[in-house]
């Protein structure tokens, strides 16, 4: 089983504590990517990536001094984001950093997939950015199949609980042979549910969490996890989405 997650816009250098362990898969690819961003300004950084100047300035210095090899931090401890501060991955015993490592996949921009470990730097590019590649429209198509190929490398289940932004760039791929179960959390008024993106961040880096505390194997086994007033509903769930409901 493989779990993916998106990553954060918000990122850190983690100074103390864990080390990286590998580079990310396809580096190639990503130095590719850095060789575009290099070659922007800062004004076109911000029109491209849609932000303020004061981000873009920032992103700008650091695609300028970029080293994909050296001063690294490990992704699951690079990102700072709702589902990452729930997670708490700071706080994993060795065995749950081992069932991570071994289960958790980060969906990224700009690395294309990473596991926990692999060496980070600082950036900012979102899967939707439209950045144009050679003989690429966006990143979808320049990151195109690969990334769920490697996904799916031994036939596993996924559990999604990566937002739809980076979710949709393993979805076309998915066959027959390829099974994903999406997880949902939304609230329930008056018949209609409605899913709230802060709550649903929160809720898979807990979920993530959960999975890694119990060491769990079986995705069943995620049915029992409760949360924030989310309870799982058979009723509405099916093979291919898993849904908790809360009453609003």
């Amino acid at each position: 089983m493989k779990i993916i997650l998106s990553p954060a816009k918000k990122m850190r250098d983690h100074e103390d504590g864990f080390q990286w362990k590998d580079l990310p898969l396809f580096l190639d690819k990503t130095e590719l990517l850095k060789e575009k961003l290099q070659k922007m300004s800062a004004a076109e950084l911000s029109a491209l990536m849609k932000c303020n100047t004061k981000i873009a300035q920032l992103n700008y210095e650091r695609y300028q001094k970029m080293d994909l090899h050296s001063g690294l931090t490990p992704a699951l401890f690079a990102y700072e984001g709702l589902a990452y501060l729930h997670m708490a991955s700071h706080i994993f015993d060795e065995q749950e950093l081992d069932y991570v490592q071994n289960h958790l996949r980060i969906l990224s921009g700009f690395y294309g997939l990473l596991r926990p470990f692999d060496g980070v730097c600082l950036y900012r590019l979102e899967m939707q950015t439209k950045l144009k590649m050679e003989g690429f429209e966006d990143l979808y198509a320049f990151w195109n199949h690969m990334l769920a190929d490697e996904l799916y490398k031994q036939n596993e289940i996924v559990l999604n609980l990566a937002s739809k932004e980076y979710s949709d760039c393993i979805i076309p791929y998915l066959n027959e042979n390829r099974k994903m179960i999406s997880c949902i959390f939304a609230c329930e008024s008056n018949g209609k549910m409605k899913v709230k993106g802060t709550e649903a961040k929160m809720l898979r880096g807990e979920m993530v969490r959960y999975m890694a505390e119990r060491q769990i194997e079986n995705l069943k086994e995620i049915k029992k996890f409760s949360s924030m007033g989310y309870e799982y509903d058979d009723s509405k769930s099916n093979e291919t989405e898993y849904v908790w409901i809360k009453k609003c």
